[in-house]
């Protein structure tokens, strides 16, 4: 439709939209905003990962519940796709740094929760993968540490034909084992 046209079911939009809830929507300057009382998801998960990273080591900031939703389902603008993609980002971001403090606190079902969730969503990620085989060593659980890292590196020769990193091999297999750690040195 014509710019002309598009303005106008703006406005009418915009009327209808504040004559139902008023205050809701906000101009000022050339712009339009959410009123402050509007609570966005959106807006509320970037604050509590910004929250995270000013104070890290908070488990009470994140949680490996969240569960983000796409954004704006459908739509392929080149700034949604970059959102999108950034949100996702973040996300991965949390999960991973909440199975790091929760497994730091001991808590390693919900750590491990919070890993799963990661590689759940980007199963090609290592530093998910990592997430999930730090918690299984943790707990001294080092067959299911070393299953998955054959797993990964299954997934990634097949799908990309690489293999995982020297790192997350030396995490797995460069390990001192539990029970000489706690072995007095000879004297």
């Amino acid at each position: 439709m014509p710019e002309s046209r598009a303005l106008g079911s703006l406005r009418t939009t915009m009327w209808r939209l504040n004559h139902a809830v008023p205050g809701l929507i906000v101009a000022a300057r050339g712009q339009l905003a959410l009123a402050e009382f509007v609570r966005v998801d959106v807006t509320e998960f970037v604050g509590t990962a910004g929250a995270r990273f000013r104070h890290p080591g908070g488990t009470g900031l994140h949680s490996p519940e969240l569960r983000l939703r796409e954004l704006l389902p459908g739509w392929d603008d080149d700034w949604v796709i970059f959102e999108r993609d950034r949100l996702r980002q973040l996300r991965l971001h949390q999960l991973e740094a909440a199975a790091a403090d929760l497994c730091a606190l001991g808590g390693y079902a919900m750590a491990l929760d919070a890993a799963l969730e990661a590689v759940r969503s980007e199963p090609l990620r290592e530093s998910a993968r990592r997430a999930v085989i730090g918690v299984h060593l943790a707990e001294g659980n080092f067959a299911e540490a070393l299953y998955e890292y054959k797993r990964f590196r299954a997934l990634l020769a097949e799908q990309l034909g690489v293999e995982p990193s020297l790192d997350l091999a030396d995490l797995v297999f460069r390990r001192e084992p539990l029970r000489n750690r706690t072995k007095a040195a000879p004297v």
